[in-house]
């Protein structure tokens, strides 16, 4: 009968081999992904707005009218303030965004949205086949990741912790023969960034899987369940007193001055497409302690939804923080520049550990298909 740690060896192994070239191509395209915001910003000036001191921001019925003449035949669907010194996003129901300058209202650019990194997302999240099937193929190639993870940390703990396997553990060996050295980044740099390569599995697993979603939820909150979204719709028997962007206008004001913690200009609006739709504005939008609100498109009063948005972030429970942490948690955002260098680095490493554990499969093979040779030739003799 097999041993525990022969059992897991073989799992580690052939899990490996199965998911390898899967776990490569996610981990290149998330390294990628990490400095996605920080390289637009340096490449694209039509992302920046330069203001004089306290100059107001102009409101979304303004953006909106000076990118829907740059669009012919087009309502704009939503706007993004981006915060102090960004240009703001006006988009459509098109492949296009308008670049505004919310200070001037001058279209800076007029750009596809299905750029290099759209392409290298739609690879991330599903490999560029159909999304369907390529999401699942992701979210479950994933999952292996993270068995492999925790095998490999079987692998890697020392029998006995005597100076010679701590050393042998914790450090590469860089003047071994070049097979060792592989061996050492597969097996220490694996450690190194297990942390943040668990945590990057565990929370696109989040995102991926409605089980680990629901149970995770469960446990932060304290045994609640996550709640349905419900998104409430405009009073249709209402008469309007004004344009729909006027109580718009109204609504942006308001998010900045009373909803906005603290006083935050970074918000998306969106702007209904029909009679029942309601307002909703996404405050906070800089970081996970967005808040989604929803106003009444004629009278602008405040309306109530569900979800694990709709409350202040320092008063919802520990599953809604949980929920709204999760995507900075996974692309390395939560902690600015210092927690994208480190998640870029443990993506990188993420992205070697199949190429060098290939390396150390394909070694040992070697090495019985010769041990196997010279047996045979042995016994001929």
């Amino acid at each position: 009968m097999m041993s525990f740690s022969k059992i897991n060896a073989w799992l580690h192994l052939w899990l490996g081999l199965v998911s390898g070239a899967i776990v490569f191509f996610i981990s290149v395209t998330g390294c990628i992904l990490v400095f996605e915001e920080d390289i637009k910003l340096l490449t694209r000036p039509y992302m920046h707005a330069e203001a004089s001191a306290n100059t107001p921001l102009l409101p979304p019925s303004v953006l909106a009218a000076a990118a829907e003449k740059r669009m012919p035949g087009l309502q704009a669907n939503n706007i993004r303030y981006q915060g102090p010194g960004r240009a703001a996003e006006v988009s459509f129901r098109s492949d296009s965004v308008v670049y505004v300058d919310p200070y001037t209202a001058k279209v800076t650019a007029i750009v596809d949205h299905e750029d290099f990194f759209h392409e290298i997302t739609e690879g991330h999240t599903s490999l560029w086949l159909p999304p369907k099937a390529g999401r699942m193929v992701v979210t479950y190639s994933t999952l292996v990741f993270t068995i492999l993870l925790i095998t490999g940390m079987i692998i890697w703990w020392p029998k006995k912790w005597n100076r010679y396997n701590i050393r042998n553990a914790f450090t590469i060996l860089w003047k071994a023969k070049f097979k060792r050295v592989n061996y050492d980044l597969h097996n220490v740099l694996g450690f190194y960034t297990l942390p943040v390569t668990l945590i990057i599995a565990y929370s696109g697993l989040f995102m991926g899987l409605g089980w680990v979603a629901k149970s995770s939820y469960w446990i932060a909150s304290g045994g609640q369940s996550m709640p349905a979204y419900y998104e409430p719709h405009s009073d249709t028997t209402l008469i309007a007193g004004g344009t729909p962007l006027t109580v718009i206008d109204q609504v942006w004001e308001k998010s900045i001055k009373e909803l906005s913690s603290p006083l935050s200009e970074a918000l998306i609006i969106g702007i209904p497409d029909s009679k029942e739709e309601a307002v909703y504005v996404y405050t906070n939008t800089e970081g996970p302690r967005y808040q989604v609100h929803y106003f009444d498109q004629v009278s602008g009063a405040l309306l109530k939804g569900t979800g694990t948005d709709v409350t202040r972030f320092s008063e919802a429970n520990g599953g809604d923080q949980l929920r709204r942490l999760n995507y900075s948690l996974h692309v390395g955002s939560i902690w600015g520049f210092p927690s994208k260098l480190i998640y870029f680095l443990a993506s990188f490493v993420a992205a070697s550990l199949p190429v060098t554990g290939f390396y150390i499969w394909w070694g040992k093979r070697k090495k019985k298909r010769t041990a196997l040779r010279k047996e045979c030739q042995e016994v001929v003799i």
